[in-house]
């Protein structure tokens, strides 16, 4: 997390929400061999306490847990971008990047076999949910004999969260009119979508 609180003022309720929209994010533990990582889709419940995901069975990090619970951090990363400081128009100014990251930290263990198949039916379905009115893809379009060949490479996870910090960091720490030169600078680049995201939340800060 950035040092500078002027980039972390958000509320809990706005990182939280910011990390159930994305919904995917950077696992780590710490193991014997060094920290392991792993990039997994997961569903964070409503109150922001506690995350269910899935690991292929063979995954470093699904190996270590059946040694029993770690503590681990999930960062979930949004849009971010280059700021070239031609474009506050004031001096001595350098190069930075713009971004946003919610860190959630907590304990990560592993589910029994059983509660795969709600685990995967809960996140494709709150996935799903946002394609409508696409119709909604469900397990009972699989074949059993593909499921469970599937399921069989793949364990449910689940996360307590204790611990939820963000980092919005959007230029605040500039003058209003500032910033806003540095917003147009960077949405007149084109670079696509992670470009234009940061840009959009550059021109109005939600914290």
């Amino acid at each position: 997390m950035h040092p500078n609180p002027i980039f972390r003022k958000s509320e809990r309720e706005a990182n939280l929400a910011f990390a159930q929209h994305r919904s995917f994010g950077t696992l780590s533990i710490n193991a014997d061999e060094g920290p392991l990582v792993s990039h997994v889709p997961f569903q964070l419940s409503e109150d922001g306490k506690s995350l269910e995901a899935h690991l292929v069975r063979s995954n470093p990090i699904a190996r270590a847990l059946r040694n029993g619970e770690a503590k681990a951090v999930i960062a979930v990363s949004g849009g971010d971008g280059y700021i070239s400081p031609d474009w506050y128009e004031i001096e001595d100014q350098v190069p930075t990047w713009n971004y946003v990251a919610v860190h959630l930290r907590g304990t990560v263990r592993l589910l029994a076999d059983d509660a795969l198949h709600g685990v995967l039916e809960r996140l494709s379905a709150a996935m799903e949910t946002r394609l409508l009115p696409k119709p909604i893809w469900t397990m009972d379009k699989m074949t059993p004999g593909a499921l469970s060949k599937m399921m069989r490479q793949i364990v449910p996870i689940a996360m307590d969260v204790s611990d939820t910090d963000g980092t919005w960091k959007l230029s605040q720490n500039k003058a209003d009119d500032v910033r806003i030169r540095a917003h147009q600078g960077l949405a007149s680049t084109g670079f696509g979508l992670e470009y234009q995201a940061i840009a959009d939340l550059m021109k109005d800060p939600p914290c």
